[in-house]
């Protein structure tokens, strides 16, 4: 199977929107490649670390809320 990362990126983006807390950080409770891609992206901060969450950039929690309204707002 062909699998569209970009997808994958875009969905995991919206679903951290769901867990944003503490002034744009949110739980990182998804695939780490989709996380080093939405770090290379300059969406989120350095994922890697014992924190159990991530800063998304102001770029990320913009694009966050779009993607969260797009694919899951009735």
């Amino acid at each position: 199977m062909d699998i569209d990362e970009n997808k994958i990126d875009e969905a995991a983006l919206a679903l951290m929107y769901l867990t944003l807390h503490d002034n744009g950080r949110a739980w990182k409770k998804i695939d780490w490649q989709a996380m080093s891609r939405l770090h290379e992206k300059g969406l989120i901060c350095d994922p890697v670390g014992k924190a159990k969450s991530v800063q998304l950039t102001e770029e990320g929690l913009k694009q966050s809320e779009a993607l969260f309204n797009k694919l899951f707002a009735k």
